[in-house]
């Protein structure tokens, strides 16, 4: 019986894995080829830095039958006593048949195009031309694993009035932007609406909420939560929420008039706020 050994589980499995892999003197690329999981997720595991999933426990205990089921063991004992933020994400938004979304300040990264989340990533410390294309390919393909899957979840995305006007990249990433927007706010499972620049405690934090699991997020990093209280609380939040929106017809003519800011007739003030921006980045730098 797979036990807690009192330390961080995702290290624990994550060198356990490590250590049948080296036992039989397989590279990583010689492991991933046999598990058919992908090499970078698989070295991420082995490190601690990403919590196993259910798909990974299953391909070890294909390849280390040895172990005799183990891997699939110890993943699901330590789904009960696993601390928050070491719980796989995307795994159980996968399963997801609604998923409620919010982000302060910006467009969420569920609904941004490929130049706006570069834009957003590349500003982030001590950030490698590697790391950011990482983390690009990982947000995009997040995005067609969601929406675009055979039958995707029902997605409510609320959107911050103020990540309209606030320049990221340039004012043609903000009108592809804005575009994208209204593109992902037609599709039949999204609904769309914008927060007005209203108080709320929502806004101190972005936050995901699904049938059954929460995502948390702050400057640092995120917290995965399946608690039954702490989602309810969170799914009512997001109700509160929703409740000071405008209407999805109001939200894309918001949409549509910001678009109209960052490329038509308002072009200049929309390059003076670009500028603007610019020159604060330089200052602070």
């Amino acid at each position: 019986m797979a036990a807690n050994n009192g330390g961080n589980p995702a290290t624990h499995f994550g060198r356990q894995m490590r250590k049948e892999r080296l036992a039989r003197g397989w590279s990583l690329r010689e492991f991933s080829a046999r598990t058919e999981i992908s090499f970078t997720h698989l070295s991420r595991i082995e490190t601690g830095h990403r919590p196993p999933t259910e798909a990974v426990a299953v391909a070890c205990d294909r390849v280390f039958p040895e172990r005799k089921g183990y891997f699939l063991e110890y993943y699901e004992e330590s789904r009960t006593w696993m601390p928050a933020g070491f719980r796989d994400w995307p795994e159980l938004e996968d399963k997801a048949a609604h998923l409620h979304t919010w982000t302060p300040g910006i467009v969420d990264g569920l609904v941004q195009t490929e130049g706006y989340a570069r834009a957003l990533i590349s500003v982030q410390p001590a950030i490698t031309e590697q790391i950011l294309r990482a983390r690009l390919t990982s947000r995009m393909g997040r995005q067609r694993r969601v929406l675009m899957r055979e039958d995707p979840p029902s997605v409510c995305c609320v959107v911050d009035h103020t990540a309209l006007y606030r320049c990221i990249g340039s004012p043609e990433v903000m009108s592809a932007q804005m575009d994208h927007l209204l593109e992902v706010a037609a599709m039949p499972h999204v609904t769309l609406q914008v927060l007005p620049a209203v108080t709320h405690p929502a806004t101190q934090s972005g936050f995901m909420v699904t049938d059954s699991a929460a995502y948390a997020e702050h400057v640092i990093g995120g917290f995965t939560y399946t608690e039954s209280e702490t989602v309810t609380r969170l799914d009512r939040l997001f109700d509160t929420l929703r409740a000071e929106c405008y209407r999805a017809s109001e939200s894309a003519a918001i949409i549509t008039k910001a678009g109209e800011i960052w490329t038509g007739e308002s072009r200049a003030t929309a390059e003076a706020t670009a500028v603007s921006a610019s020159k604060s980045r330089r200052h602070k730098a």
